[in-house]
């Protein structure tokens, strides 16, 4: 008898290992939800400035916070963007990223953590997104945007989020003490091919339809996600954003990397579809190795 249940047991056994390796199994490429690499910078300085909607008139803005390059003022251009200094990982982002400041009361509220700032792949196809043209330069979102425009704007994400509470379109009446406030707003990621500016600032630049870029726009480049956090919680009744409400949220970018490294690094993470960290490292697919050495810079070969 003993036998008997042994054999059945061994049977049982061989069956469930044979269906189990009949069943097929997804590769990790397959499983690729993500195409994109990190800049994470800390905030430089803030400013009545913006470079893009009020070149050389500086104190002409609404208050703005800057991330990145720290030269940036209302005199910046892509070329002397080139010559300052920056405050992201890799000293190759000499980039310009700017918002509209969030004020608590009187108070702006300024982290010294390092913001996220994802370069993602906007079209379906990841291997035809080529990286950023020198010198470009757009602003994502709308600061006249009523809530109903803004919850509607097909980069709006996740809105506003704190704690378990997402997809708010203004701010959150209240915000857990463990939490921070967050935006995440997407770019557009599809470029005409021809100019770095427009005379409003987004013309050049459109959303992907269906998964590809339109006609009038033809060449896939990185799409950009803020993602940014601000140190406020509790009652946020006193909470406002320089532009406005919550609805006007919106941001600057003027591209001024070193070419070689974001070309690199849109190939090795975006185009290869890896879920990279601001090396170029896939902490899942450790194999296909990093595009930075430890001091981010690139890596020869």
């Amino acid at each position: 008898m003993k036998r008997t249940l042994a054999a059945a047991a061994a049977a049982a056994l061989a069956l469930a290992a044979s269906a189990a390796a009949a069943v097929p199994t997804a590769s990790a490429d397959e499983l690729v939800t993500h195409h994109e690499f990190q800049a994470n910078c800390t905030i430089s300085h803030t400013a009545h400035d913006d470079p893009i909607v009020f070149p050389d008139r500086p104190g002409a803005s609404h208050h703005h916070t800057f991330l990145g390059n720290t030269g940036t003022d209302a005199y910046s251009t892509p070329a002397s963007l080139q010559e300052g200094g920056t405050t992201c990982l890799v000293p190759a982002d000499r980039s310009a990223y700017w918002f509209p400041t969030l004020f608590n009361g009187d108070e702006p509220a300024l982290s010294t953590w390092h913001q996220v700032i994802y370069y993602k792949s906007g079209v379906e196809d990841y291997t035809t997104v080529v990286p950023f043209p020198a010198g470009l330069r757009f602003v994502v979102g709308d600061p006249r945007a009523t809530t109903e425009e803004f919850q509607n704007a097909p980069g709006t994400v996740e809105g506003y989020e704190c704690g378990e509470s997402a997809h708010n379109y203004t701010f959150p009446a209240h915000c857990p003490d463990y939490s921070w406030l967050n935006i995440r707003y997407q770019a557009p990621s599809c470029w005409d091919g021809v100019n770095l500016d427009s005379p409003d600032h987004r013309s050049h630049m459109a959303y992907p339809v269906g998964g590809t870029c339109p006609a009038s726009h033809p060449v896939p480049v990185p799409m950009l996600e803020f993602k940014i956090h601000f140190p406020v919680n509790g009652d946020m009744s006193q909470v406002r954003l320089a532009s406005g409400a919550g609805a006007s949220w919106h941001y600057d970018f003027m591209n001024a990397w070193e070419p070689e490294t974001l070309a690199a690094l849109v190939e090795h993470c975006v185009n290869g579809g890896l879920q990279c960290d601001s090396r170029g490292y896939d902490l899942y697919k450790p194999d296909r190795g990093a595009v930075l050495d430890e001091d981010y810079e690139l890596i020869d070969g």
